[in-house]
């Protein structure tokens, strides 16, 4: 019988329900934070549309990570960070916590297993703590790590020991992932020696797809589902 050590969660289209996003939308809020410019704000939406395709591609590809000001610096753009409101305020709708996270979090701990996340982020830690405590389920996370915070993005292998040490578990064969993606999720947990979860809750673009797609060790349809494949495997 295993013991499991953890289960690591990703955080977009996992914890959070899935949500297609309008990426020129997004552009355009971002947009609001450039200074030190003369042209139309039009301009600063497309070339913040194109730098999002490149840092996004370097994740996927050299699993390099980046910030939300590394998004600015490859635009050619200066920002201001108090004006980045209006980006933030874009994403509130798509940041909304699955309603059966709360409990599937409380049952992992209430069994001795430690909880943790990992996301591909270019937020920063503050931001996605916020989230999780306006959803009351802060106090519920061991341990956490954001991309904006080190150097690799997911599926890089030191990413996930990275998580496994945030939360203080050693071995990865006792230790679990779950996401919504086949490339970062299971394809890169798995190369560590973790087992995976899928949960296909998204409508992944095909430009964010990665070069390999992974066999998960187990599938759930419902985040609820998780603690069930977890006590099969104790």
């Amino acid at each position: 019988m295993t013991v499991i050590e953890a289960v690591v969660f990703d955080w977009g289209g996992t914890l959070t329900e899935w949500h297609d996003v309008d990426f020129h939308a997004e552009s355009l809020a971002l947009a609001q934070a450039v200074v030190g410019v003369d042209h139309p704000v039009e301009v600063s939406q497309e070339r913040l549309h194109r730098a999002g395709g490149v840092v996004w591609g370097r994740s996927r590809d050299e699993q390099r990570s980046a910030t939300v000001a590394d998004l600015f610096t490859e635009a050619g753009l200066e920002h201001d960070p108090d004006l980045l409101h209006a980006y933030y305020a874009f994403w509130e709708p798509h940041t909304q916590t699955d309603p059966d996270v709360a409990p599937l979090l409380r049952g992992l701990r209430e069994r001795g297993i430690k909880v943790g996340v990992l996301s591909n982020t270019i937020w920063p830690r503050a931001e996605h703590e916020r989230i999780f405590a306006r959803d009351g389920v802060l106090d519920l996370i061991d341990g956490a790590v954001y991309s904006s915070e080190v150097s690799w993005t997911k599926p890089a292998p030191e990413v996930f020991r990275a998580a496994l040490d945030a939360v203080g578990a050693s071995d990865p064969a006792r230790c679990v992932y779950v996401g919504d993606r086949l490339f970062e999720d299971v394809w890169g947990p798995q190369q560590l020696g973790m087992r995976a979860i899928h949960v296909p809750h998204s409508n992944v673009p095909d430009v964010q797809r990665g070069h390999t797609e992974g066999e998960p060790d187990a599938v759930v349809h419902r985040l609820a589902d998780v603690l069930e494949v977890v006590d099969g495997w104790r």
